[in-house]
């Protein structure tokens, strides 16, 4: 499936989300972190559209670490949006525990399981960055979020560190539940649609998910374990107290 997408049908695709923020605004709902969201996904997809075009084309490795960092940094920086006030603090914790968690589990998946020629593969290894980075982005906020919450509610250290960690791998538990079942993942419909068979997709799509489960778990285990090793436990009961 090769057709092109339209300008002015693709603008129907805004139609449900219209509802949806229209919905908040009625519940009072706080849309407006919705809408900057959807402002920046509209733009930055734009951007990396352009973009993409020249990194896949590139033939140099330097080119593409560079974008693999930059995606690190951010992402990192973005895993801590749910706990503003210690966001500063902890950055340092959260790069450490995506680069370890997410970075170990991509090159496994690149190296051994796809053996990508030359390593640093443009057209494979940005994308399966991009995937592998936002599932360990999302479990570390998952797992911030719950710790900081369960903190202040007076759980200690261990206490805290274990509900968080059952939090962060819940959505992605729920994906190997639901995959095959309730839902065909993106790459796997995207390479359907392309013409690829459904048992040859449905290998690429096992990677992926086991590439998202490992790389999500591990950097939300690395993220807990640097905050109980850091010390600054006692520090954080008190700004909580006095929160």
């Amino acid at each position: 499936m090769t057709d092109v997408i339209p300008l002015h049908r693709l603008a129907f695709a805004l139609l449900p989300v219209v509802l949806v923020l229209a919905l908040m605004i009625r519940w009072s709902l706080g849309f407006r972190a919705a809408l900057i969201g959807v402002i920046r996904m509209l733009l930055q997809l734009s951007l990396v559209g352009y973009l993409l075009g020249f990194i896949f084309s590139t033939d140099t490795s330097l080119v593409v670490i560079g974008v693999f960092t930059a995606m690190l940094v951010a992402a990192s920086w973005i895993s801590l949006r749910s706990i503003p006030r210690d966001r500063a603090r902890n950055f340092q914790f959260a790069f450490l525990a995506i680069l370890l968690g997410a970075g170990s589990t991509f090159l496994v998946m690149t190296q051994i399981v796809l053996g990508l020629d030359p390593w640093f593969a443009p057209r494979v290894f940005i994308p399966l960055a991009g995937m592998t980075l936002s599932s360990s982005m999302n479990s570390v906020s998952l797992a911030a979020e719950r710790y900081y919450a369960e903190f202040e509610r007076g759980s200690s250290d261990t206490q805290a560190r274990e509900v968080a960690l059952k939090a962060a791998f819940i959505p992605i538990t729920n994906s190997l539940y639901a995959v095959g079942i309730v839902s065909i993942p993106g790459m796997m419909t995207g390479q359907v649609l392309a013409g690829v068979s459904p048992l040859i997709a449905a290998r690429y799509q096992i990677m992926v998910m086991c590439m998202i489960f490992g790389s999500a778990g591990l950097s939300a285990a690395l993220f807990l374990w640097l905050i109980g090793r850091s010390g600054n436990d006692s520090q954080r009961s008190e700004e909580s107290k006095i929160a």
